[in-house]
C-alpha cells in the first residue's frame, strides 16, 4: 500500500504519467500488447493473441478516456446515479441499441441483438461512486466535495460502453447481449434490487460477465480464478448497556466502555481460535461509539465493524460466537450486550467452465503468460456474487498498474487508469463473439 497523496505535491497518476497541478492528459500511446505474426496458419490469429477485437476497440481510447474523465468528474452515490444512468442511456439509443431504464431504480439495461440465435449473455458494470473526499488535483477530479469514483467504477461504467458501441457497430455475433449497468454496489443492494425488478426474467442471461480493476496488476494482465474469489461480507453492531455513574465515583457504576474494550480484544480470538486455519475468514472492529463528557462514565457503548469469510459454515461460526463472546463479557462485567450481525455480500463464485471460457479470452487478447489463473484470494466484496447465484458465469480483475504512486482503492489519491480501458472494452466484445459465435450458429449447434 502507497502513502496518500500530498495534494500540495501530486503523486503520479496509476498509468504512470505524473499529475501536474494545471490538469492531467492521459497519454493515448501507451504501450499495448502487440500482436504476433502467425506463421503456421498465415490470416489466422497466433495462438495467445487474438488481435481484432483489441485493434476494434484502440480507435476509441480517446473517446473513452472523455466519456471516463467526465463520470470521474461527476460522480454520484448509490441510487442517485442520475445523471451516469442519463448518458449511459442516451450512449446506446445513439448507438442504435434498445434501452431500459430504472431497472433496480437507476440502473439501465441496453439490449442488441443479432442473428436469430436464441442464445444470450450479459455483462455487467457497477456505477456508482463513495463518500470520499478527493486529494488528486488534475483537471478531472470530482466537482463534488464529498464524492469521489474511489473504485474505478468509471472505468468499468466506459469499458462496457465501449464494447457496446464496438459490438453495435460489427455485430459479428448471432443472438441477444444485455450490457446491464447496475447501481448501488458500494453496499447499498444495487444487485439485489435489479433482480428484485425482474432483471433475469426480463433479461434472460445464459452466461454472464464482469470485471473489476486491480491495482497493484500490470496494465495488460488479467486474474481469472474458478471457483471462490472474494469472500461474503457481513456488518455487525455490538450494543452494551450499563449503568451510567460521575467520572469520580466509577464503583457506583458499571462501566460499558470497560466493557467494551475487553469484547474487541476477545473478537480477536474468533480468527485466531475458533475458524480453522485452513479457512479465511477476517473480523474486524471498525467503530467503538461512547460518552460526551470528560466526567461521565455512559450508560451505553457501541462497536461495530466488518466480517468476511469464504463459505456460509464459517460466517454462521463468526456469528454464533460473537454473540457468546459479546453477552459472556458483558455478563461478566453485569453488563448487557446484543448484536446485530446483518450478511451483505454471498461470496463470489465464479463458474468453473465460465471462468475457464473467461481465461481463454484473456490469453487471446495479451497472451498465456499475461492471464493469471490462480491469483490470491480477495477479502473485499462484491455484489455482483448474487447474479452469479442466479447464472452462471465469471468475474474477474483486470490490470490498473503497479508502478510508484499507485494506490489501492477507496483511497482519496486513487485513479482509474486509462491505459487499461481498451483491454477491458475488448474483453467484452470478444467473450460475446465467442459465446455468440457466427460459426456456432452456421453449423446449427
Amino acid at each position: 500500500m502507497h502513502a496518500v497523496n500530498d495534494p500540495a505535491h501530486p503523486s503520479p497518476h496509476l498509468g504512470g504519467e505524473p499529475v501536474s497541478p494545471d490538469g492531467y492528459k492521459p497519454s493515448l500511446t501507451r504501450a499495448m500488447p502487440q500482436s504476433r505474426d502467425n506463421d503456421e496458419h498465415p490470416g489466422r490469429p497466433a495462438v495467445g493473441q487474438h488481435p481484432d477485437a483489441l485493434e476494434r476497440c484502440k480507435p476509441h481510447h480517446e473517446e473513452m478516456t472523455r466519456w471516463r474523465q467526465d463520470l470521474h468528474a461527476h460522480p454520484e452515490l448509490g441510487f442517485q446515479e442520475t445523471r451516469t444512468a442519463g448518458l449511459v442511456a442516451r450512449r446506446l439509443e445513439s448507438w442504435g441499441i434498445e434501452v431500459h431504464r430504472g431497472v433496480g431504480k437507476t440502473g439501465v439495461v441496453g439490449v442488441l441483438s443479432a442473428g436469430a440465435s436464441s442464445r444470450r449473455v450479459g455483462l455487467r458494470a457497477d456505477m456508482d461512486a463513495l463518500p470520499v473526499v478527493e486529494l488528486n488535483r488534475f483537471a478531472h477530479s470530482s466537482k463534488y466535495h464529498g464524492l469521489m469514483h474511489a473504485c474505478g467504477h468509471d472505468g468499468h461504467t466506459t469499458m462496457l460502453l465501449g464494447a457496446a458501441k464496438v459490438l453495435a457497430q460489427t455485430r459479428r455475433f448471432d443472438g441477444t447481449v444485455h450490457f446491464i449497468f447496475q447501481p448501488a454496489e458500494e453496499g447499498l443492494g444495487g444487485a439485489v434490487a435489479m433482480m428484485e425488478d425482474g432483471l433475469f426474467e426480463r433479461f434472460p442471461c445464459d452466461s454472464i460477465f464482469g470485471m473489476h480493476n486491480r491495482p497493484s496488476l500490470p496494465v495488460g494482465h488479467f486474474n481469472v480464478k474458478a471457483g471462490a474469489m472474494m469472500a461474503s461480507a457481513a456488518s455487525w453492531d455490538i450494543h452494551i448497556t450499563g449503568y451510567g455513574a460521575h467520572g469520580a465515583r466509577p464503583e457506583s457504576g458499571i462501566d460499558p466502555i470497560l466493557v467494551g474494550a475487553q469484547i474487541v480484544s476477545n473478537l480477536q480470538a474468533i480468527v485466531a481460535r475458533n475458524v480453522r486455519p485452513v479457512e479465511t475468514a477476517v473480523v474486524s472492529v471498525c467503530q467503538f461509539h461512547a460518552g460526551d463528557a470528560y466526567n461521565v462514565i455512559p450508560q451505553t457503548s457501541r462497536l461495530a465493524g466488518t466480517a468476511r469469510a469464504f463459505s456460509a459454515e464459517v460466517m454462521a461460526l463468526i456469528e454464533t460466537n460473537m454473540r457468546r463472546i459479546a453477552q459472556g463479557v458483558a455478563a461478566a462485567h453485569g453488563a448487557t450486550a446484543s448484536v446485530d450481525f446483518r450478511n451483505i455480500f454471498s461470496p463470489v463464485i465464479n463458474d468453473p467452465n465460465e471462468a475457464e471460457f473467461a481465461a481463454a479470452v484473456c490469453e487471446e487478447l495479451v497472451g498465456k503468460e499475461r492471464v493469471h489463473r490462480n491469483p490470491p484470494l480477495v477479502m473485499g466484496s462484491e455484489d455482483f456474487a448474487f447474479m452469479l447465484q442466479k447464472v452462471p458465469g465469471c468475474y474477474l480483475n483486470i490490470g490498473n498498474g503497479d508502478h510508484e504512486g499507485g494506490c489501492e482503492v477507496h483511497n482519496p489519491s486513487y485513479d482509474f487508469n486509462d491505459a487499461a480501458l481498451p483491454l477491458g472494452a475488448a474483453f467484452f466484445v470478444r467473450a460475446v463473439e465467442r459465446k455468440l459465435s457466427l460459426l456456432h450458429a452456421w453449423r446449427g449447434a
